[in-house]
């Protein structure tokens, strides 16, 4: 099989891929910046591995030479996506990661002809970020090819990991976003709220718009103009989130980014073993055309990062085999709509 580097292997979610990966054959090589950490974890898993920060090109091209993909795991991305793509698209090299951050889908968006010219395929959010949305929105868009209105909404006993939490530290200014006539517009965080179905015994969940990744990729994957984006909160949660908007101008100091940052490593590991087998992730779709007419389906899966080690791992797969389809890809418009139902444990229904 060809080369897949796992970029950021002893990360939370770096380690679950990387073990995975090492068990299923593909032997990855381990990469990142801690050497101690590396050789322990390649020692562990017998494989190979190599020491690369992403400020030395150089040794990141070296790293790259012989690869077919990388598969960066470490965040926040919006620090870590461009040199990897750069040397990516130096060395010839697909590039795959799990962000969930809706500026650095657009941002490898914008890098789309570069890719093409390379002959590499960018294809960013390759985990729970946003592999089920994504294929849940390309299912429905196919349901009513007309649409032009899109909603998606997810409900997930998610845990959270250091990196995932570092991230959240890192966009606490962002605010919300909301696709609008194919322009993402800048709106409070929890702007609108509603309730939806989420079907197997998870009915009438109070779900509150945020920024998710889909915003940017779902508008790529399908072209429906107008997409929101949910996530299960419940209403006293909605109006903390709102209230949080009033010290957004405090939230953006880099002194307390930084101690929030610190208190996460002090404090959060992430999801054991047991949660990780136990929990499961729900995600509901609506479209709607001009005339009125509607669709509406949704999704059961596994674990959020148990559905990310699959998804990651299938997408990589693909690529190491050469169906790579170049230039920026979601994963739905690289591996179409039901590439999601090809994870045990994953249910679609079409309600409407």
């Amino acid at each position: 099989m060809s080369e897949l580097v796992v970029y950021g292997s002893y990360g939370y979610t770096g380690s679950l891929i990387a073990e995975a990966a090492a068990e299923r054959g593909f032997n990855p090589v381990l990469a990142g910046r801690e050497r101690r950490t590396l050789e322990s974890q390649a020692a562990r898993l017998n494989c190979e591995f190599e020491v690369a920060s992403l400020d030395e090109p150089r040794v990141l091209d070296m790293m790259l030479a012989d690869a077919t993909a990388v598969l960066n795991c470490a965040g926040p991305f919006s620090r870590t996506w461009e040199p990897m793509v750069e040397a990516c698209l130096r060395t010839g090299t697909h590039y795959l990661d799990i962000t969930g951050e809706l500026t650095v889908f657009e941002a490898i968006h914008g890098q789309d002809d570069r890719a093409a010219v390379a002959d590499v395929m960018l294809l960013p959010g390759v985990g729970f970020d946003v592999v089920p949305t994504d294929c849940l929105g390309a299912h429905l868009a196919e349901r009513l090819p007309d649409a032009d209105r899109l909603e998606l909404a997810f409900r997930a006993d998610i845990g959270v990991s250091r990196g995932t939490a570092k991230t959240m530290i890192e966009h606490l200014d962002s605010g919300g976003a909301v696709r609008h006539d194919g322009r993402i517009e800048q709106v409070a965080m929890a702007h609108e709220s509603r309730t939806v179905n989420f079907g197997w015994g998870v009915d009438g969940q109070h779900v509150a718009a945020i920024p998710w990744g889909d915003v940017s990729t779902a508008y790529h994957t399908t072209g429906i103009p107008n997409v929101t984006t949910y996530v299960a909160m419940s209403e006293r949660a909605v109006r903390m989130q709102r209230a949080a908007g009033l010290v957004t101008p405090l939230l953006s100091l880099p002194p307390v980014k930084t101690g929030l940052q610190w208190l996460i490593e002090q404090t959060t590991d992430g999801p054991d073993a047991d949660e990780r087998a136990s929990g499961e992730s729900y995600v509901w779709g609506e479209v709607r055309n001009p005339a009125g007419d509607r669709a509406v389906s949704r999704l059961r899966g596994p674990h959020t990062y148990a559905l990310t080690v699959e998804t990651a791992l299938a997408t990589a797969r693909r690529a190491l085999d050469g169906d790579a389809p170049v230039g920026y890809q979601t994963p739905a418009s690289a591996y179409g709509p039901d590439l999601i139902l090809g994870v045990d444990g994953v249910e679609r229904e079409d309600v409407v």
